[in-house]
């Protein structure tokens, strides 16, 4: 299990967990809009709840498939095979799709090394959970 943060101040408090709210909205912005990820938002939401309120962080943990994700990364377990096939998938069209808009070579390719990026680091970093 993962560290306990500090405890935050008496008046740092709300501000945490209002950070947390807008964080976990871009996470759900993240499910509804392809080439935005969702995880992460919803991973340092639930850092952030824990800071300012635990039983937020306990209601986000409990939730169905996002409460899974991000115990799932705080244990160390990584991704399933599946979502990284997606995300990869996401990372390729995005950049596949925006590429023609940048009018200058270099800023291509910038861009395609920011997606290959990416992917690099999902497909060699990041742990691929077994079933």
């Amino acid at each position: 299990m993962a560290r306990r943060p500090p405890p935050a101040s008496r008046l740092a408090r709300p501000l945490w967990v209002a950070l947390g709210f807008v964080l976990m909205g871009l996470g759900v912005l993240g499910l509804i809009l392809p080439g935005l990820p969702g995880t992460v938002w919803f991973i340092l939401a639930a850092a952030c709840f824990a800071r300012g309120n635990p039983k937020w962080e306990a209601w986000l943990l409990s939730r169905p498939v996002v409460g899974e994700l991000v115990r799932d990364y705080r244990a160390g377990r990584g991704m399933p095979l599946r979502a990284k096939w997606i995300a990869c998938t996401c990372i390729a069209v995005a950049v596949g799709f925006s590429l023609p808009r940048i009018p200058v070579l270099a800023g291509q390719v910038a861009w395609v090394l920011v997606g290959a990026a990416g992917v690099l680091f999902l497909t060699l970093r990041v742990p691929t959970r077994r079933p």
